[in-house]
């Protein structure tokens, strides 16, 4: 009979993994890493008009970044843009995935589909459709002025709120799945017996459901924050140029003024934000263990 040393299986095994991992890391490396890196080292380096890089290290472009008002200015509304679409989209996605997550089998795969059907269409597609419905001649306005509530169209679009607008309803089959992922520790045995002690629904609902579903949301929450700081397309076309951020600011700086050492400090710091939001994210989600 031939049998295997321990040693010999361990061995195999280490060498499996191995070999299962190369790909992934190949690939993390090429399409990630490394343009992070390449990232880094273009922000410390000079530039010429035209957008010519030079080999010449500075620190300028942090410099410049840290002391102009406007970056400020672009990180606050950045940061404010991502809070508000955040707490929109967790609000209009809780109610959805909880009744996904109580509904019966029998109906369960339906609207789950339905509720992630919209990642099937492009979000600029989706933006496009938004800049129909909100514009001065658009559903809304038509419909305000048709029942006579407003003599004059009313500005829904090229401001904060049409971006806000825009990016909730992008993003609520994010926060869904997200929600629906983490919403594993929750049974309604814990529900039931907390109403024969006489708890009613909003307490059991702050007592018991929140909490045991704040993994889903904290997950939701983060994954619908770095998407909404990071998106160009849809605050550039519903804001109108007029909604200042650091992603279309990104965008600016690259290519309309071919700016590419100052695009890509900035794009520094929006990593460094990210990774800030992570760490708030690993920090919270260890007391909900």
């Amino acid at each position: 009979m031939n049998m295997d040393l321990p040693g010999t299986s361990r061995a195999r095994t280490r060498l499996l993994l191995l070999v299962l991992l190369v790909p992934m890391a190949a690939v993390n490396l090429l399409a990630f890493i490394v343009p992070v890196v390449r990232l880094g080292m273009i922000s410390f380096l000079e530039s010429r008009s035209g957008g010519v890089l030079t080999d010449t290290f500075t620190l300028a472009n942090y410099a410049d970044f840290f002391t102009d008002h406007f970056s400020y200015q672009l990180v606050w509304n950045s940061l404010l843009m991502a809070f508000i679409v955040t707490l929109g989209t967790l609000i209009c996605a809780y109610p959805i995935a909880l009744f996904l997550h109580r509904v019966g089998p029998r109906w369960r795969n339906l609207l789950f589909v339905v509720t992630v059907s919209p990642l099937l269409v492009s979000s600029v597609v989706r933006t496009y459709g938004w800049m129909v419905i909100l514009g001065n001649s658009g559903l809304i306005n038509g419909l305000l002025q048709g029942i006579g509530l407003t003599e004059a169209p009313v500005r829904l679009m090229n401001n904060a709120f049409g971006v806000y607008v825009g990016m909730i309803e992008i993003l609520i089959p994010y926060m869904a799945l997200a929600l629906i992922a983490g919403f594993g520790r929750l049974d309604a045995v814990y529900e039931e017996a907390a109403a024969t002690l006489g708890a009613n629904p909003f307490v059991r609902f702050r007592r018991i459901v929140f909490p045991l579903t704040m993994p889903g949301v904290l997950l939701g929450c983060l994954l619908c924050f770095v998407l909404a700081i990071s998106s160009f397309i849809t605050p550039k076309l519903l804001g109108g140029g007029r909604v200042f951020l650091l992603a279309t600011e990104i965008y600016d700086q690259a290519v309309v003024q071919l700016e590419w050492t100052r695009a890509a400090a900035t794009s520094v710091i929006v990593l460094a934000i990210f990774g800030l939001a992570l760490a708030l994210y690993s920090r919270l989600s260890q007391r909900y263990e």
